[in-house]
């Protein structure tokens, strides 16, 4: 069952979160939050690939922080959206926006992972009063530049169809983390079987996949990649306000370093941290860090100096 395997990947990190169910109207939709700790509110916002544990060496890793951890929409335990007829920036800015409401935030800061990068994008320019700071790890659809990855154009296309109902095998699981720059991670048993096991069974046993295809297919084409109108151009990056830290692994496939180099210095508050050797979920490479570059950056109170002139 997924939620045996969920609470092996828990325990094998030490960790012991709570849940909670939030029942929206606008979109209408009902999200799993996965929640662990103490002090201000970060809300952390996956990728592809990602839910709850996924985040566990991570958080592991942090403390001070009250971490809510969200399953998107369809993905994990909460209910899918239907992205087809709806604005899609919009949309997750009501979404994320909504959610902090029925949480009872007023503010917090937000990391984002993936395409998570983009959903925490929308929620500081749209509502920026809500937003303290943004952390983004590993590359994601932010800039058209960055491109799409292959696995995420072949879920767009014909194929997927028949891709996302597939049975998950171990084997594919590594192949994936090993395309995604984990390699390394993998042959020194950073990345633990409990993981591997983890994701079978979520691919397995919830419609998750499924439910991203459709998602996917709403914002990316899979012969021409982004579709208009998704990414941010260098206007809108400028206008963002919130100082933003982008952690970003050397062997990340999205994008690269230049990429994200010139995407820092569009925006007025913002900076890179490479992480040498890790791939595009960098905590899984080296935990510690990318822990320690969250905490140094979320609890540095200078940062909210005045944007760059």
């Amino acid at each position: 069952m997924y939620r045996e395997a969920e609470q092996r990947l828990w325990k094998h990190y030490g960790l012991e979160p709570s849940e909670r169910f939030i029942e929206l109207s606008s979109p209408a939709v009902t999200l799993r939050v996965v929640e662990l700790g103490s002090g201000p509110p970060v809300l952390f916002i996956p990728g592809t690939a990602g839910t709850g544990p996924y985040w566990g060496p991570l958080v592991r890793a942090l403390s001070g922080f009250r971490c809510l951890m969200l399953d998107r929409p369809g993905w994990g335990l909460s209910t899918p959206l239907d992205y087809t007829s709806v604005d899609y920036r919009a949309t997750i800015a009501d979404l994320l926006r909504g959610l902090l409401d029925t949480l009872e935030i007023e503010k917090a800061d937000v990391v984002g992972a993936s395409i998570g990068d983009l959903w925490a994008f929308q929620l500081a320019s749209r509502d920026p009063a809500r937003v303290g700071r943004v952390v983004l790890l590993g590359g994601g659809p932010i800039v058209a530049e960055a491109g799409v990855p292959p696995i995420v154009r072949l879920i767009a296309s014909p194929i997927g169809a028949v891709m996302v109902r597939l049975a998950q095998k171990p084997g594919r699981v590594r192949a994936f983390m090993r395309q995604a720059g984990h390699a390394a991670s993998l042959d020194a048993g950073r990345i633990p079987e409990e993981y591997v096991s983890w994701r079978v069974a979520f691919e397995r046993e919830t419609d998750s996949m499924r439910n991203e295809r459709n998602m996917v297919r709403s914002i990316v084409s899979w012969r021409t990649g982004l579709r208009a109108g998704v990414t941010f151009d260098d206007a809108e990056l400028a206008d963002i306000e919130q100082p933003t830290l982008l952690v970003y692994g050397t062997a990340d496939p999205v994008g690269t370093a230049e990429i994200w180099r010139r995407v820092v210095d569009a925006m007025p508050r913002a900076e890179l941290q490479l992480v040498d050797g890790a791939g595009h979920m960098p905590w899984l490479d080296d935990p510690s860090a990318v822990a320690d570059a969250i905490t140094r950056f979320i609890g540095t109170p200078q940062l909210d100096r005045a944007p760059r002139s």
